[in-house]
């Protein structure tokens, strides 16, 4: 059995929570999930050991912020995001995920600090006002790197953080998207038989953790108030940067 070995489970753990920290709403973090848990076993197994997780994280979330969530943002990136997974699955045997980790992860840290210092730096940031068609192409991204590595976020962040939505808003959006999206992804999946009989029982094993990680984290987001939360995303998005181009030359 996968977690029998103690470095898998740790791994495991590590990456579980990550990711439920991202369903409760701190969006990004959960680009992390699929390299820390890619430490101790292939990505592709990595991947598929969280995709069943991600999917019941998915019911916590998008229950916590069902009433809270931008339809026009989720309409023009969902139909991007499909295509982005279509063209992630064709190109499944020739994409170099370290490759990929580590360009996301360059535009994700120059990004974050760009904005940090927009924010911080005395000067007042007017909400992004870009039209939807631009969201779609960021759609696009989103699904082809959630398809490859489980590693959306950043993409949409870059889209959606800047239009400064009220912050639960913002993460139900981002709870409402992913859920769509990764629903999507399943047939792939299935497709390139990902989901062995030993990756089903661990996921089935971590399901417990993941929806405590996720509560938890969805209590932690509705008691911040707006700027702390989106200051928090900024850093999370520094330091999530900077740990993806780390696990691309490690």
């Amino acid at each position: 059995m996968l977690l029998s070995d103690p470095i898998v489970l740790v791994a495991c753990i590590a990456g579980v929570i990550l990711v439920g920290m991202a369903k409760g709403g701190f969006s990004g973090l959960g680009a992390l999930g699929t390299p820390v848990v890619a430490l101790a076993l292939p990505p592709s197994t990595a991947a598929a050991i969280l995709l069943p997780i991600l999917i019941v994280q998915d019911v916590v979330s998008v229950w916590s912020f069902r009433h809270s969530w931008d339809k026009w943002i989720v309409g023009w990136m969902l139909p991007g995001a499909v295509l982005g997974i279509a063209v992630g699955w064709a190109m499944a045997a020739m994409i170099d995920e370290q490759a990929l980790m580590g360009v996301l992860g360059g535009i994700t840290l120059l990004f974050g600090i760009y904005r940090l210092w927009i924010e911080r730096g005395g000067r007042v940031a007017a909400a992004s006002t870009s039209p939807g068609w631009v969201g779609a192409l960021f759609g696009m991204a989103t699904g082809f790197t959630s398809q490859v590595a489980h590693a959306g976020g950043p993409p949409f962040q870059m889209w959606v953080t800047p239009r400064k939505l009220p912050h639960l808003t913002y993460a139900g959006t981002n709870a409402i998207l992913f859920a769509a999206i990764n629903w999507f992804k399943v047939p792939s999946y299935l497709a390139l038989g990902a989901f062995t009989h030993e990756v089903v029982i661990a996921a089935a094993l971590l399901v417990p953790l993941a929806i405590v990680a996720t509560l938890l984290s969805v209590r932690m987001v509705k008691v911040l108030n707006a700027e702390r939360f989106y200051a928090i995303i900024y850093l999370l998005m520094v330091l999530l940067g900077a740990r993806l181009i780390y696990a691309a030359f490690a």
